[in-house]
């Protein structure tokens, strides 16, 4: 009679094979020509048998494993504390259940825990505070254009950035072993001086955008008018057929000054809700430039070097990209709609929100 041949890796008996031992032993076959069958030993065919004569069971029992050191009652109550504060850690549960229940509970419980209940960490989205008279704008702007949609392409949208030297975006990770977080190694410095960088400007559109405008000191409504409308954004206009142009409420694009420059060249605005970044596809603009000077191998280290950076960024984001984007604005209005006018997830992260840094 042939060897039984031990299966190369440890397996529990299927349900199958079991049902399949009983059977083939009430059929009167031994113990040995059962276990060469199923391709199992002895010992395993034997034991299989004898449960199902002792308890009348063929499934496999149950393991009681390590006891739980919760009950399902107060798995209930660490839910609980977890969805009354989303922003709580899981330190913070673990101090908030010793306080009420007397007794400790480990980390990696409440991390099991969390994780059973279908609640993970994750980084939050960052959003511009808005009030009721925001959030009442916003809805109000978004209705009036849920129904558009091949009227986008023909809005030009614009916006000025800040790009800086010697500075990341907040989401720098090491790969380390345990135990070397003190190694200096590892260590990040923090930036204490005066932040150097640029300002730039920039406009797109479907299918096209104006070249990125690099702008010296402060920004005023007179700076606005002649070193960025007459000299860059008239001519672009003039490439477009029948544009309309979007700008935010910051102070020098809303002064008087300003809005008479609009009206005496004939341009046609958008009018715009206040703190309303993230209806804007050109925040996205800014935010893969950005994170493509995070990827760069060897980051710039002068202004200089930054101008030459940015400029290639721009010129080599795809325009199908920019397209895409243009396109999500029946998306980012409707979602705005749903929302009642609160942020929608459109909004920029934290790391590029005010300054692209790297």
């Amino acid at each position: 009679m042939p060897r039984v041949r031990r299966p190369v890796r440890y397996r529990q008996l299927s349900e199958f094979d079991r049902g399949r031992i009983v059977g083939l032993r009430e059929a009167g076959l031994s113990f040995r020509a059962i276990a060469v069958r199923v391709q199992r030993s002895v010992d395993t065919v034997v034991r299989c048998y004898q449960a199902w004569l002792r308890e009348g069971r063929t499934q496999r029992a149950r393991g009681t494993g390590r006891r739980r050191r919760t009950t399902d009652r107060e798995d209930r109550r660490l839910r609980l504390l977890a969805l009354r504060d989303r922003f709580s850690t899981t330190r913070s549960i673990a101090n908030e259940w010793f306080a009420e229940h007397g007794r400790p509970i480990g980390m990696r419980s409440v991390y099991r825990r969390m994780r059973s209940f279908g609640l993970f960490s994750y980084r939050p989205h960052w959003v511009l505070p808005l009030t009721r008279e925001h959030r009442r704008n916003r809805l109000k702007w978004c209705r009036q254009r849920s129904l558009w949609d091949q009227e986008w392409n023909s809005i030009v949208f614009n916006d000025e950035s800040r790009f800086c030297l010697g500075m990341h975006d907040g989401r720098a990770r090491v790969r380390r072993r345990r135990g070397e977080r003190r190694n200096p190694q590892f260590f990040v410095e923090r930036h204490v001086h005066h932040t150097v960088g640029v300002m730039v400007w920039g406009a797109i559109a479907y299918g096209s955008r104006s070249p990125l405008i690099f702008i010296r000191g402060n920004m005023n409504a007179q700076r606005y008018i002649h070193e960025v409308l007459e000299h860059h954004l008239l001519p672009y206009l003039d490439t477009l057929a029948d544009p309309t142009f979007q700008q935010d409420n910051a102070r020098p694009h809303v002064a008087r000054v300003t809005i008479d420059f609009f009206q005496h060249n004939d341009v046609t605005l958008l009018p715009w809700p206040p703190r309303s970044p993230d209806l804007s596809p050109i925040e996205h603009v800014w935010d893969m430039m950005g994170r493509r000077l995070l990827n760069l191998q060897h980051p710039p280290q002068t202004l200089e070097a930054l101008r030459e950076e940015l400029v290639v960024a721009w010129n080599e984001t795809p325009q199908e990209d920019i397209d895409h984007l243009i396109r999500s604005m029946p998306r980012r209005v409707g979602e705005c709609v749903a929302h009642q006018g609160a942020s929608t997830h459109y909004s920029r992260s934290k790391g590029f929100k005010v300054v692209q840094s790297f």
